[in-house]
Parts: C-alpha cells; sequence; structure tokens
C-alpha cells in the first residue's frame, strides 16, 4: 500500500514555527506518511527564514520557489504559478496551510481547483477588519479548506456563524471538519522550553521587548512615527529591546533611528526563534503588533500592549492580559508603565494543552483510512 502524501506549505516565520510541530508528528507516521515540504520564499531575507529551519529542526524544503518580495498580487499569483506545478507533479493527498499570508491564499486557491483537501491550521480568527490583507486570506481559505483546525473556541463559532461545518454534501457528509484543536504554536513553545531557562544578556532587570511589521504601521509614516514616539518616551524610563523587521528597517527614517537610540532603545537585528522567547520570557511587557508574538507572550505570562485597532486575540484582552492602543504614543507608554508597576497575576489555559499537532494530524490520518 503506498504511502499518504502530505504536502506541507510554508513561507514566513509565524508558518516556519506551526509547521515545525506538524512535521515532527508527522515524522512519527513516517511508515505511513511522506511528508513533502514546500517553502513559497515569501520571507526571502535569510535571517527570517534559513535560521528557522535550523532551529526548529525542521527537514529542509524539497521545493523552494523562491517568489521573493512583490506587491499581494504579484507575490500571490507567483506562487500561484510555481505552486500549482508542484501540486500537479507531487499529486498529494491534501495539503496543509498556516495563518493568513499570501502563502495561504495562494496555496489554499491551488489546492482547492485540483480537488486536493485543505488543511487550515489556525483556522476561524477574525480581526473584523477586512482592509486588513490577513482578514482576507484567512476568510477566504476556511470558505475552502474541508479540516478546520481552531485554535479557540471563539474561533469555532465564528466559523458556525458564517455556515462553515454546518454544509452538508449532496453525498449526507459534512464538506469541512471544524476542530477546537488549541494553539499549534503553544505545542513549540512546550518544545522549546527547557532552552528558554538561561537569563538573556542585559544588565537590567526590568525591560520590554518592541516588534512592529504589520504593513498599515510601516507603510503609513504618520502611523510609523506616532507609535515610534510612544516606544521612545517608554525607553527613556524602562529600556526597550527592539528587533527590527526588515520591512520597519526601510520604513524607518534615519531620524526615527536616532530618536530610539538617543532615547535608550536597544535596537537589533531580527532574532530567532528560541533568541526572542528567551528575550521575553526575562521581560517585564510585550509591545507588538504581531498576532503570533501576542500568544507567545501570553505563553510566557507576559503582558501585551498592541498597536492596533483590533486583534484577533481577543480572549487575552477580554481577561486583562493585553491591551489595544492602536497608533496613540501616550496610550501606548502610559498602559505598558500599567502594566509593568501591576502586571497581570493570571494567565488562565486559553489555547489548549500543547498537543494541537496530534490532534491535527490524527484528524487527516483517520479521514483517509
Amino acid at each position: 500500500m503506498s504511502k499518504l502524501k502530505v504536502a506541507n506549505l510554508v513561507g514566513a516565520r509565524p508558518q516556519f514555527i506551526k509547521a515545525s510541530a506538524i512535521s515532527r508528528v508527522l515524522r512519527q507516521h513516517s511508515g505511513e506518511v511522506e511528508e513533502i515540504l514546500i517553502h513559497s520564499g515569501q520571507h526571502y531575507d535569510s535571517s527570517m527564514s534559513d535560521v528557522f529551519f535550523d532551529e526548529l529542526e525542521i527537514t529542509p524544503p524539497k521545493y523552494h520557489l523562491e517568489v521573493g518580495s512583490g506587491t499581494h498580487s504579484e507575490q500571490t499569483a507567483n506562487i500561484l504559478v510555481a505552486l500549482e506545478k508542484v501540486l500537479l507533479a507531487e499529486k498529494p493527498d491534501a495539503l496543509v496551510v498556516y495563518g493568513d499570508t499570501n502563502t495561504t491564499l495562494a496555496g489554499g486557491i491551488v489546492a482547492a481547483k485540483l480537488n486536493i483537501p485543505i488543511a487550515h491550521v489556525e483556522a476561524g480568527l477574525r480581526s473584523f477588519n477586512m482592509r486588513m490583507p490577513e482578514e482576507i486570506n484567512r476568510k477566504a481559505v476556511d470558505h475552502l479548506s474541508k479540516w478546520l483546525f481552531c485554535p479557540t473556541q471563539r474561533a469555532v463559532d465564528l466559523l458556525h456563524e458564517e455556515g462553515i461545518g454546518r454544509r452538508i454534501s449532496d453525498k449526507g457528509k459534512s464538506e469541512s471538519y471544524v476542530l477546537n484543536t488549541g494553539d499549534v504554536m503553544l505545542d513549540v513553545a512546550n518544545w522549546a522550553s527547557n532552552d528558554l531557562s538561561v537569563k538573556v544578556e542585559r544588565p537590567d532587570s526590568v525591560y520590554a521587548v518592541f516588534t512592529l511589521h504589520r504593513d498599515f504601521n510601516t507603510d503609513n509614516p504618520e502611523r510609523l512615527s506616532r507609535i515610534l514616539e510612544g516606544v521612545a518616551s517608554l525607553s527613556k524610563e524602562t529600556p526597550v529591546v527592539f528587533p527590527v523587521h526588515p520591512r520597519t528597517a526601510k520604513a524607518m527614517t534615519k531620524l526615527q533611528e536616532q530618536m530610539l537610540i538617543d532615547a535608550g532603545c536597544d535596537l537589533r537585528s531580527p532574532l530567532a526563534y528560541k533568541s526572542l522567547m528567551k528575550l521575553v520570557k526575562h521581560s517585564s511587557l510585550v509591545i507588538t503588533d504581531s498576532g503570533g508574538l501576542q500568544k507567545e507572550a501570553y505563553f510566557l505570562q507576559k503582558p501585551v500592549v498592541i498597536p492596533r485597532a483590533e486583534t484577533e486575540w481577543m480572549e487575552m484582552v477580554d481577561i486583562g492580559c493585553a491591551t489595544l492602543v492602536d497608533d496613540d504614543s501616550s496610550a501606548l507608554a502610559s498602559k505598558s508603565r500599567s502594566f509593568i508597576h501591576r502586571p497581570p497575576t493570571e494567565y488562565p489555559s486559553l489555547y489548549g494543552d500543547g498537543r494541537s499537532a496530534e490532534i491535527m494530524v490524527s484528524s487527516i490520518l483517520s479521514y483517509f483510512s
């Protein structure tokens, strides 16, 4: 009997992290499953890509599509063309896609057109802001997927409200399977936990970690300026470590960079997964527009200030472990100080038990058996 062939599609940092958990479980079933790892090349900077494969012990990709940068349409179109050739050649039984990037969208469209069942990891998330490219991507792929692996019950409920998981085919079977699997990023955080105990080399016992990469923040000079001003204000009294995303580095002016340095902000190159998690673990606060880092901070019991008007992870906001400040520089600084001086004391379990990848792989295998 031939092996089940599962294609795993990645292209950006958060996807490398999530895919590492799925890949580890698939390798445990190597006698019955062949994994094909495909890298779109959406993150083409080696500091944002190659290092994660080594550190997370991910099998090197069988295919690298090398699409690189471009507008949303250009990047998506290039992935569509290149990925279709791979899937036609490999004929996988299922395609696993992650999150909400252009790689996710292109993977969903190509697989759907080729009648390849799609498993969407991190399904059901909604910001309710259709101006975000990520919101468009995730909604489209959710409606194309066979398996919708949701990190929370809220995500399951949102999909049911959209009619997903309740559609019945003319054969009397559900057209999609919606599961609350928990968050696969918790699996990875637990896997890496033993390597995070050694404290980072910082003289400060209290410091904040800041990251920024969303295009609506970096590509709007006024928004970017207000957010950086808030960070600079905080950094004058509480040290801030700022691993700078390549997009943000291009967007910042020399004056903004110098303003941060003068305020005491520690600007660094992008960090590998464990290095960033270690920095967060020993910090007092995280300021980020990254959905992934919001959760990683929560796993490590750190409060989060979010320079956005909305977040897909409202559970954290609802219980007081995170707050939304949009681009309000004063609110960013004041809410950060508040969290540092009066941090949350409870971080209840919101995202499963760290066995999400096992549930996801088991669901796919049982469908074909």
